[in-house]
């Protein structure tokens, strides 16, 4: 089975690639629909990020419960308290394994989440 393409992007990237039963989201970032980075702090940040990686999610076909694997950078280690209250109201039963690492990150944000779900074609 060939790569699919979901979504499109102002960058070069895909927001969502199936390859056969898996589905890999890009970084989401805390930009709403207006492309403008979400006012407030990491918990207002996280909320975004945490809905457009459900958006992209869904234009594959998936949910955060087909997710099996997060990667999430925060900006600052002392923001992880609060990052990771918020990220399990979005996980709250059999959350995905995860790796955070704190990063200096492309734009002035203060977090970016990538994502690998398992959706059996």
């Amino acid at each position: 089975m060939p790569k699919q393409v979901f979504g499109k992007s102002h960058v070069p990237l895909s927001p969502a690639v199936r390859a056969g039963d898996f589905v890999f989201v890009s970084g989401q970032v805390p930009v709403g629909p207006d492309g403008v980075v979400v006012k407030g702090g990491i918990a207002e940040q996280t909320e975004q990020v945490l809905e457009n990686l459900k958006a992209a999610l869904e234009l594959a076909g998936c949910t955060l419960d087909d997710v099996v694997k997060t990667t999430v950078w925060l900006e600052d280690a002392r923001d992880f308290g609060t990052f990771n209250a918020v990220y399990a109201k979005y996980f709250p039963k059999d959350p995905p394994a995860r790796t955070t690492v704190e990063s200096r990150l492309m734009i002035d944000i203060k977090i970016e989440v990538e994502a690998v779900a398992y959706k059996p074609v």
